[in-house]
């Protein structure tokens, strides 16, 4: 795999560090800004929302820029977002600084996707979008552990700090390892990006993703108190248990990724069956420590075995004018299923019925997934015969 790939590893591994590592930073951001820890969780709600409404913004202020230059930029924007993270003075600065940072996420990840499949032979685009969400999963497991703990250390504003600093070296090895690109990320008008959307299989991969990563979030959003309330381990277990999650995002996402480079459709299909499997499962396996333990790492590995699949599914369906924005999109459709899911957990805990029904309702998110996934399936089969029947 090329150079450059790992520059755009190295950018998703600060934009992975910012997004989650507030949450392990909730008590004292809140004891410093004055605010309750209910308002503080807010700040992760307001940067998924800004992560929803970045990404169609960015990618349309962008979408003459040659994509060498976006990402670039955008790496700029995050870094700066970081920074007044750093130096705000109030809980609504912060939550500004916030959604502005989020602004890079969306579009970075989706022209990087499209960026990444170009890096490579044709037979490890899958793969290559996998390296690249490395990034990601490899915040979970040493960057946000780390940054909770020099947060809680030398103060929260220490790991945003910390994350500027790594938003720097993002843009100095991106500006030099990425090569440069001969035409702009869009090349049409404005309008013949958005006719992409007028593609049925588009709009369903979005769909996919949206209800894959409900059912996703609304199991891991309160995974600390299934983990104590039900499970039975103590506070300081929690953080060991969720490092064995994020080397199961690794693996998932790797896996996913090859799996997808050789059976894209199959892998789309069987990635989000086994996400339902585990989440039903879990609902007995939470009862017991040793089963508690390995499902939260299979949840983790059946998760991000999804992400390659449903990105390069929707990168394909896309091909041509329109591709960047929709990457863009699926970004923003990972996201939104992560407040949505959110929403969902917390409406089972409040309204019944109850912590320990979370992960089979959660099941139910992926099920719909892959249902919408076999209605795209079939609207594929009159287009792959009429291709078989064709003469050269």
């Amino acid at each position: 795999m090329p150079l450059a790939l790992y520059a755009l590893t190295a950018g998703a591994f600060g934009i992975g560090v910012t997004e989650f590592v507030i949450m392990g930073l909730l008590i004292q951001v809140g004891a410093d800004l004055g605010v309750s820890i209910s308002a503080a969780g807010l700040l992760i709600s307001g940067y998924a929302l800004g992560v929803v409404g970045g990404a169609p913004l960015m990618t349309g202020l962008t979408a003459r820029w040659r994509r060498k230059t976006v990402l670039v930029s955008l790496m700029i924007v995050f870094t700066l977002g970081n920074l007044a993270c750093a130096l705000a003075p109030d809980y609504w600065s912060l939550m500004a600084a916030r959604v502005l940072t989020a602004f890079a996420h969306g579009t970075f990840f989706g022209v990087g996707s499209v960026v990444a499949t170009g890096l490579v032979a044709p037979n490890k685009k899958a793969s290559a979008i996998a390296i690249m969400f490395t990034g990601l999963t490899v915040a979970n497991i040493l960057g946000v552990p780390f940054g909770t703990w020099l947060g809680q250390a030398l103060g929260w504003r220490s790991t945003f700090w910390a994350v500027t600093l790594i938003g720097l070296v993002a843009v100095a090895v991106i500006t030099l390892a990425v090569p440069r690109d001969d035409k702009p990320e869009a090349s049409g008008s404005l309008k013949d990006d958005l006719a992409v959307f007028a593609r049925p299989q588009v709009l369903l991969g979005l769909a996919m993703t949206v209800f894959g990563w409900i059912g996703v979030f609304a199991v891991f959003t309160y995974i600390a108190p299934i983990l104590t309330g039900i499970t039975g381990f103590p506070d300081g277990a929690v953080s060991p248990i969720l490092l064995v999650f994020g080397v199961g995002l690794v693996a998932g996402n790797l896996g996913g990724g090859k799996l997808a480079d050789r059976w894209l459709m199959p892998s789309v299909l069987g990635t989000l069956a086994a996400l339902a499997v585990v989440l039903v499962l879990m609902t007995f396996a939470i009862h017991d420590k040793i089963a508690g333990v390995l499902f939260v790492g299979l949840l983790g590995v059946a998760a991000f075995a999804t992400v390659p699949p449903l990105q390069m599914w929707l990168l394909e369906k896309a091909e041509g004018a329109g591709q960047g924005l929709a990457s863009s999109l699926n970004i923003a459709a990972f996201n939104l299923g992560n407040a949505i899911g959110a929403w969902l957990g917390g409406a089972v805990i409040d309204h019944g019925p109850g912590l320990g029904a979370i992960t089979w309702v959660a099941a139910l998110a992926p099920l719909a997934a892959l249902a919408i996934a076999l209605v795209s399936r079939r609207l594929e089969a009159p287009r792959r015969l009429v291709a078989s029947t064709e003469c050269p």
